[in-house]
């Protein structure tokens, strides 16, 4: 079940507004084109904003969330994707990815497990995953507890305001609260959850899947905070 945030049209609709920060998404460009990907598939794609990047530079792009309501956000911005809510059918990537907190939404090894190998799956032989996982030995929780409001006018909609509150940490378990308040009252809530693993767990899944880990990288915008995996279906 997708967190509020990302299955609620009106929260859907602010989401690029509060995450319009970017940065990490170049390093996915520069991948693609190291890799000499071009049948791409976007797992947890959200609102679309990789998907349209690489399909602007003429990749052929796959777009998949289970969040309709992000899904919605995503189709208005583009039809050179293809947006899908399942993965019926599907197979033949040379690359998926996965963006931001995708790798970390699956609370269960079981979740994980079935993740990695359906990805696998949809791979072509010789395909890549590439996904980012926040690095647990960073505390980045420690900097979520002081985070301030913050107040922005969303497009169409007006004066949002965005309050965050982290709510446990039980590793490997961190918990949070995003709540959002609309000029016209209305106040929505949103809580998440993210699995943080170490290094040997995500070795071990991957191999259990059948990848082979062919490097992994400090994220170029987040040295030290987050590892980027590149990981090859054996041909």
């Amino acid at each position: 079940m997708p967190d509020r945030k990302f299955a609620h049209p009106r929260l859907a609709a602010v989401y690029d507004t509060f995450d319009s920060d970017r940065g990490d998404l170049q390093a996915y460009e520069d991948i693609t084109a190291e890799l000499g990907a071009h049948h791409i598939l976007d797992y947890g794609c959200g609102t679309g904003c990789l998907a349209v990047r690489l399909a602007a530079t003429s990749h052929r792009v796959t777009g998949y969330d289970p969040a309709t309501a992000s899904l919605d956000v995503a189709r208005a911005k583009t039809d050179t994707v293809t947006w899908v809510g399942d993965l019926d059918g599907l197979s033949g990537f040379d690359l998926v990815t996965m963006t931001g907190n995708v790798a970390q939404v699956f609370l269960t090894d079981t979740d994980w497990n079935t993740t990695l190998q359906t990805i696998f799956g949809l791979l072509r032989p010789g395909g890549h995953l590439v996904f980012e996982t926040r690095r647990p030995e960073y505390r980045v929780w420690d900097e979520w507890a002081h985070r301030r409001s913050e107040t922005r006018d969303v497009p169409g909609i007006g004066e949002v305001r965005h309050d965050f509150q982290l709510t446990d940490v039980r590793l490997p378990y961190v918990s949070f609260r995003d709540t959002y308040t609309f000029a016209d009252g209305d106040v929505l809530t949103s809580d998440s959850t993210l699995r943080f693993r170490d290094r040997h767990e995500l070795d071990a899944g991957l191999t259990a899947a059948g990848f082979r880990i062919t490097d992994v990288r400090q994220a170029p915008d987040r040295p030290a905070m987050q590892r980027v995996f590149l990981c090859e279906k054996p041909s």
